[in-house]
């Protein structure tokens, strides 16, 4: 007699959007806003019991790992002076970002927060809000343009909001500008390493910028 294979059915509810489903869902949202980079530790063990494969998540190889490494660091450094010095000003928000204020000149400090951001931002938040929830609610609603709009803005705003917390509302606006252009990325793309470089190198340009007290001169730049 032939004996077939017993079919996971834990990998199947986590899968699915039952109550374990659910439940994972909530789990590792919170654990990302809580206890971050736990989220995305647990969005990796997610993949592995779950049996969904890493590309579902954006963990595709690179088609050029230097490219996509050099174009990434180069992309984030950008981002963020763009952000510092043109839309952060335009929106009216504060010059300094106060929360972070106690790491000008502070070196001990600011390397501990180097290994900190690359960690939390780079890997956590890429993998939970862009690679995590674009597979679960792209199981939802679908492959359509209509739906990828929908997961980049929903995406975005679960992103965004829990900056308030410690940052205020210009937390929230500049993370709601770098989750609508990596959403945007990551939905064209489906591609996570390009965006935890950037992400990554984003974060490290916001301490280099607190860290050597550029805040106020990059903030009027262009605007005086």
């Amino acid at each position: 007699m032939i004996e077939t294979a017993r079919p996971d059915t834990i990998a199947a509810r986590l899968r699915g959007f039952g109550p374990l489903g659910i439940f994972a869902i909530i789990l590792i949202y919170a654990s990302q806003v809580l206890a971050s980079p736990l989220g995305g530790v647990l969005v990796l063990v997610w993949a592995w019991r779950s049996r969904t494969p890493w590309r579902e998540i954006g963990y595709a190889p690179p088609k050029n790992w230097i490219g996509s490494v050099a174009i990434g660091i180069a992309f984030g450094v950008a981002f963020k002076l763009l952000m510092k010095v043109i839309v952060m000003p335009l929106l009216g928000a504060p010059e300094l970002n106060q929360a972070y204020h106690f790491v000008v000149g502070n070196t001990l400090a600011f390397m501990g927060l180097l290994f900190a951001v690359t960690i939390q931002g780079g890997f956590a938040e890429e993998t939970v809000f862009r690679g995590y929830l674009f597979e679960r609610l792209g199981k939802l609603l679908g492959p359509g343009l209509w739906s990828k709009t929908a997961i980049v803005l929903l995406t975005t705003g679960l992103f965004a909001l829990p900056h308030y917390v410690e940052q205020g509302l210009a937390g929230v606006q500049q993370a709601t500008f770098t989750g609508l252009v990596f959403g945007t990325i990551f939905a064209i793309t489906r591609r996570i390493g390009l965006l935890m470089v950037a992400h990554a190198m984003f974060d490290v340009t916001a301490l280099a910028i607190i860290y050597w007290n550029l805040e106020s001169p990059l903030a009027h730049l262009i605007f005086k």
